[in-house]
């Protein structure tokens, strides 16, 4: 009988610095491909590739401001990245499910250099949503009517949360190297960031901050110097924190050289450094300028005169002036009396003291032939910015015309929507119920104002006539048709359409 002595393989030689490295750098090449191309990530990829391509067109109506669009670039990365911390998860745990681990006992790298190479590996798909988010800006930015200005940090955002949550995953596998943490940690992240479960941050600190991504999306643009994002120190946040987690991985694994252990506290220091600048109050600066720029806007914009009418604009907005001025001129052209000529000032105004966050209500300007333009156009923007124009002709001022509640309504919204490519859309996009029928309330730039079912019915009866037909009898009926108390059935006779059966009693 022949007994055979098997004795087991030797442990490699280590290697020196040089070689770990390339083998770890040789390593992470194999396994971003393999992180690319596996199925997470592409179904991920996928599905915010579609998203972005279905929501972008109508981001801001066409008529994009750069500091709103550089955070729209933020959302559909938390998807990719949630993909990422499973797929990754699954890399670094593939050796203990095959159960080959112990085979990587012959190999030059040990634990820690190859749990380094898996963190590397994430480098390749966090380019590719840098190049992503680079398209996504770039196709808003190269738009005819963007105005402002984007940031870069805000524009890191987006692959330094996937480099995060990456990182994320490599440390869940050698903390709980176990198939089920990874998929639990992603429904967590899911209800948390995506889901929308995690509370808004109030007063200061400004905890939010110490999510992943801060979007603050609301119906609200401000002038990108009055933003008071920390978007630079929240970049610095998410990176450092980021590469604490990865080198915690590569520690827990076994990495613990001293240049690694360096490296962990400074990365720690500026991830508790950047997230602890982040979360403090705006700046006094900004709040004052937030207060000029609200209160007595006119020290901060620069005017511009067109066909009589003074177009006063924040720096970022000038080159919108002409827009504006294209649709005031159409209201102005069919006016009647001295309302034609009569020199207008349209001045940009916002509500900056409460922030992105806020409801911007803007009270009606009592001055004298001024109309308020806000910061987004497009859409709705359109027909509400007539209608003002149009108030302002009728009425003298933007109070008066918010106070509107008679027959001279009918003048008013026919003026505004008379010369806009689809009025009838027109009139529903400018009605808080988006109807062409029965009484409602009509949106503003300032406070609304209501229409009666009588009212309604004139106004659609008269857009469904030639524009040059009623703008003649608006012109020779001027004067009827601004007076106060003038009744729907008066400007519908006046104007020669048929009586109104609808009610036409005003609510406010």
């Amino acid at each position: 009988m022949t007994t055979t002595l098997l004795t087991p393989a030797p442990a490699a030689a280590p290697a020196g610095p040089a070689r770990t490295a390339s083998a770890v750098l040789a390593l992470a090449l194999v396994e971003g491909r393999r992180l690319l191309l596996s199925v997470p990530v592409l179904v991920a990829l996928a599905a915010c590739t579609a998203w972005t391509v279905w929501h972008t067109p109508a981001f801001q109506d066409g008529h994009p401001a750069l500091q709103d669009a550089d955070r729209a670039t933020q959302d559909a990365p938390l998807l990719l990245a949630l993909a990422v911390l499973l797929a990754v998860n699954r890399a670094v745990l593939r050796s203990r499910h095959r159960d080959t681990e112990r085979h990587f006992a012959v190999l030059a790298l040990g634990p820690g250099a190859r749990t380094a190479a898996h963190a590397l590996s994430l480098l390749p798909v966090t380019l590719v949503t840098a190049l992503g988010v680079l398209a996504h800006f770039g196709y808003e930015a190269l738009r005819p009517d963007a105005v402002g200005h984007g940031s870069p940090a805000e524009l890191l955002t987006g692959p330094l949360t996937v480099l995060l949550f990456g990182t994320l995953g490599v440390l869940l596998a050698r903390l709980l190297p176990s198939a089920v943490a990874a998929p639990v940690a992603v429904v967590l992240l899911f209800l948390v960031f995506v889901g929308g479960a995690m509370p808004d941050g109030d007063g200061t600190p400004d905890t939010r901050w110490l999510a992943p991504v801060v979007t603050e999306s609301g119906p609200l643009t401000l002038p990108s110097d009055l933003l008071a994002r920390p978007a630079a120190w929240h970049a610095l946040y998410l990176a450092a924190l980021a590469l604490t987690l990865a080198l915690l991985a590569v520690v827990r694994a076994g990495g613990r050289r001293p240049v690694t252990l360096g490296a962990l506290a400074v990365a720690a220091a500026l991830a508790v450094t950047g997230g602890t600048i982040q979360t403090g109050a705006v700046p006094a600066d900004v709040v004052a300028a937030r207060e000029r720029a609200t209160l007595t806007p006119e020290k901060e914009q620069s005017c511009a005169r067109r066909s009589g009418v003074t177009y006063c604009a924040f720096p970022e907005w000038t080159s919108r002036t002409g827009r504006w001025a294209a649709v005031a001129d159409q209201v102005r052209a069919v006016a009647g009396g001295t309302a034609h000529d009569r020199p207008l000032l349209v001045r940009q105004r916002v509500e900056a003291r409460y922030g992105l966050g806020s409801d911007p209500y803007l009270p009606s300007l009592t001055a004298p032939h001024q109309v308020t333009v806000g910061t987004e156009w497009g859409g709705n923007r359109v027909p509400e910015f007539a209608a003002d124009v149009a108030g302002v002709l009728v009425a003298g001022d933007e109070a008066k015309a918010g106070r509107i509640c008679d027959g001279r309504a009918v003048t008013v919204m026919w003026l505004a929507l008379s010369g806009l490519p689809d009025p009838v859309q027109a009139l529903r996009d400018v009605r808080l119920d988006d109807s062409a029928t029965g009484s409602a309330i009509v949106l503003s730039q300032t406070e609304p104002h209501s229409m009666t079912e009588a009212q309604t019915e004139v106004v659609r009866a008269l857009l469904d006539r030639p524009r040059a037909e009623v703008a003649a009898k608006v012109k020779a009926h001027w004067t009827e048709l601004t007076t106060a108390k003038v009744t729907a059935a008066q400007a519908a006779s006046l104007l020669g359409m048929p009586t109104p059966k609808g009610d036409d009693r005003c609510d406010v």
